[in-house]
C-alpha cells in the first residue's frame, strides 16, 4: 500500500472541507449575525483550569471588544471519569463558573439546546471524540482543546466527522500564539525559517500516548514555526527527558526537547535565512482565545486540519520510536495504521 497517497489524500480531503466550511458566513453556521446579538457559548468539561479562564474574560463586565458578545451561558461539568487529577477539580470549578452566571446543566444534549457554540474543554482527549459528535450533529461550530483526542484513530475520526457534518471545528495550543512565533512562521522575523529547536514541560499520563499529555505544547510550536511536511522522527528517552528529531521534506530538521524536572518553562530558538531568534515568551491564553473568537465569527478555522494531523502523527511517531529503542518511524506509516 502506498501510505503517502493515503496520507496525501487524507490531506486534501480535510483541505477541501475546510475550504467549504470557509465560504460558510455566520448566518449559515448559527442562524444569527454575531455583531447584533450575543452568541451564547456552551462549555464542555469543567475539569481544567482553561474552562475557568475562558468563562472569567467572555464573562467579564468589562471585556475586551474583541471578545465581546460571546458570554459562556452553559457547562457541562463532567470532562474526565478516569484521570483523578483531572475529576477531582470538577466541584471546585464548577463553583466558580456558577459565581460568573453560568448555569450547569446535565448533559451535552441540554447544553446544546441552550448555546450557539461550544468550547470542549475535557481534559482527557480520550472522551473528545464521544462529545464532540453530538455537537457537530447539532450544527454548533466547536473548538477542541489540546489535546484533540487521545489517540490518532479519534483524531482523524474526529476530521472526518467535522467533514461528515459540514461543521467547522480546530484545535490549538496556547503557545502557537507566543510573542513572536507567528512573525517567525510567516518570514517576519528572521526570513524562511531553516530549524528549530523547541522545548516544554512533558509530564506523562498513562491513559494518553506520551506527548498528548502536555508534550504536546513544546511540539505544537515546533509546528508553529517550521509549518507542515515533516516526514519521519528519532526519538530519545530517559526518565527525564524526551528529545524528538523530526526531519521535513525539504530536508530541514526540527527538534523538540520534553523536560520532566527542574523548572517548567516553554519556548525554543528558530533559525533563518536571516539570523536566530528565540521564541516567545509565553504571554497566556488570551491570544488563543482571541482566535477561538475570531473562529465563531467566520467559520473560519485559524489552524489547518493537515497541520493537527502532523502534530498528532509526529507525536505517535515519536511514541513507535520509543518502541523501537530509537529507530526512525514515518509519519505516513503511523497515519496508515491509525486509519
Amino acid at each position: 500500500m502506498d501510505t503517502s497517497v493515503n496520507r496525501r489524500n487524507f490531506i486534501k480531503l480535510a483541505a477541501t472541507a475546510g475550504l467549504g466550511m470557509s465560504l460558510q458566513g455566520p448566518a449559515t453556521l448559527w442562524g444569527k449575525t454575531p455583531s447584533t446579538e450575543d452568541t451564547k457559548v456552551g462549555i464542555i468539561g469543567l475539569d481544567t483550569s482553561h474552562s475557568i479562564a475562558f468563562a472569567k474574560a467572555l464573562n467579564d463586565p468589562d471585556v475586551a471588544p474583541d471578545l465581546a458578545g460571546f458570554p459562556v451561558v452553559a457547562a457541562y461539568p463532567k470532562g474526565s471519569l478516569a484521570i483523578e487529577s483531572s475529576y477531582s477539580r470538577i466541584p471546585k470549578y464548577t463553583e466558580q463558573v456558577k459565581e460568573m452566571g453560568v448555569e450547569i446543566v446535565d448533559s451535552i444534549d441540554e447544553l446544546l439546546d441552550k448555546v450557539d457554540v461550544v468550547l470542549l474543554e475535557t481534559n482527557d482527549g480520550n472522551r473528545h471524540l464521544e462529545q464532540v459528535l453530538p455537537v457537530f450533529k447539532a450544527g454548533k461550530p466547536v473548538f477542541i482543546d489540546k489535546p484533540i483526542a487521545g489517540s490518532l484513530s479519534d483524531t482523524i475520526a474526529i476530521f472526518e466527522a467535522s467533514e461528515k457534518y459540514g461543521i467547522p471545528t480546530f484545535c490549538s495550543s496556547s503557545l502557537r500564539y507566543m510573542e513572536n512565533a507567528q512573525a517567525i512562521r510567516n518570514g517576519e522575523a528572521i526570513g524562511q525559517v531553516t530549524g528549530a529547536d523547541t522545548y516544554s514541560p512533558a509530564s506523562l499520563e498513562e491513559s494518553h500516548p506520551d506527548l498528548y499529555w502536555y508534550g504536546v505544547h513544546g511540539v505544537e510550536t515546533l509546528f508553529t514555526v517550521m509549518g507542515t511536511g515533516c516526514e519521519s522522527v528519532v526519538r530519545v528517552h530517559t526518565d527525564g527527558t524526551d528529545i524528538v528529531v523530526g526531519t521535513w521534506e525539504d530536508g530541514r530538521v526540527g527538534t523538540f526537547r520534553g523536560r520532566r524536572t527542574g523548572k517548567h518553562s516553554y519556548g525554543g530558538i528558530a533559525f533563518g535565512e536571516e539570523g536566530e531568534t528565540k521564541i516567545g515568551p509565553y504571554n497566556g491564553y488570551r491570544p488563543l482565545l482571541v482566535k477561538v473568537i475570531e473562529f465563531f465569527k467566520t467559520g473560519k478555522p485559524p489552524v489547518s486540519k493537515e497541520e493537527i494531523l502532523e502534530i498528532y502523527a509526529f507525536m505517535e511517531a515519536a511514541d513507535e520510536s520509543k518502541r523501537r529503542g530509537g529507530e526512525s518511524v514515518t509519519l505516513d506509516e503511523v497515519i496508515a495504521e491509525a486509519r
